[in-house]
């Protein structure tokens, strides 16, 4: 377990405010070797991307087991730590999903706080209450797993708009950082929100970047300390691939 816990403190110390770590998700071994060659780092996996290419649907519609497969084949395939997004922890214990993670060669993970299964977000403290399992496990497990904290405060599945977002997302954030997660992820959160929850939640804070439109200089400025993309790799790979289809039509 030594030098997969050294894994996950190299992972854990890349976390800086203002000079965040920047993750091209991937999924699956080729797409994980190209980003490793390209000079990055880590290797984070995007469940979305996983799922359909395995032909689910997002948002745990793809069986458990055909995701931690992909995910243990990318881990085995590079030598730099692997984050695997865990989506809503398919229905695992804390301690059954951290051993699952911690056994396919993870180092850190996602967590998300959406309920798949009944809709709306997962109570805030049940949710932390989870997370704080999770931390115990992987320091009994002796690999201190990097957790992710996804606050879903700003998508569809939240009750809350407008301002209440915000309000949810700095609490969430709060309580997940205090129960042992090591960074808090707010997806869909504009960058004037970032720079408040940056400020207040007291965790180091993970942005998405849009690939087009987005401004990695902005993330930097409003001090988030992670940067993912998520499956828009993904679905760049398969707008090439249309592209370069169009050609090899034979058209009657």
């Amino acid at each position: 377990m030594s030098d997969q816990a050294a894994k996950a403190d190299l992972l854990r110390s890349l976390h800086v405010p203002g000079d965040p770590l920047v993750l091209p998700n991937v999924w699956d071994v080729g797409s994980a070797r190209a980003v490793v060659e390209a000079g990055f780092p880590v290797i984070a996996t995007a469940s979305n991307a996983i799922a359909a290419a395995l032909g689910h649907d997002d948002g745990e519609g793809a069986p458990r087991d055909e995701m931690m497969f992909v995910a243990a084949r990318i881990a085995a395939s590079v030598d730099v730590p692997v984050t695997v997004d865990a989506e809503a922890g398919y229905g695992l214990a804390p301690a059954e999903l951290t051993e699952l993670l911690v056994g396919i060669g993870a180092v850190g993970c996602n967590i998300e706080d959406t309920d798949h299964a009944n809709g709306g977000l997962v109570d805030v403290d049940v949710r932390a209450a989870y997370l704080a399992q999770m931390r115990a496990a992987a320091n009994r497990i002796g690999v201190p797993l990097v957790i992710n904290a996804r606050v879903d405060s700003y998508f569809p599945a939240s009750p809350h708009r407008g301002d209440q977002r915000l309000a949810d997302a700095i609490g969430r954030a709060g309580a997940y950082w205090s129960a042992g997660a090591d960074c808090v992820f707010v997806p869909a959160a504009g960058p004037q929100d970032l720079r408040v929850l940056v400020a207040e939640a007291g965790a180091p804070v993970n942005a998405g970047l849009p690939l087009k439109g987005g401004s990695l200089d902005d993330l930097r400025a409003a001090g988030v300390a992670r940067v993912s993309v998520g499956p828009q790799l993904y679905r760049s790979a398969l707008d090439h691939l249309r592209a370069d289809l169009q050609p090899l039509l034979v058209r009657r």
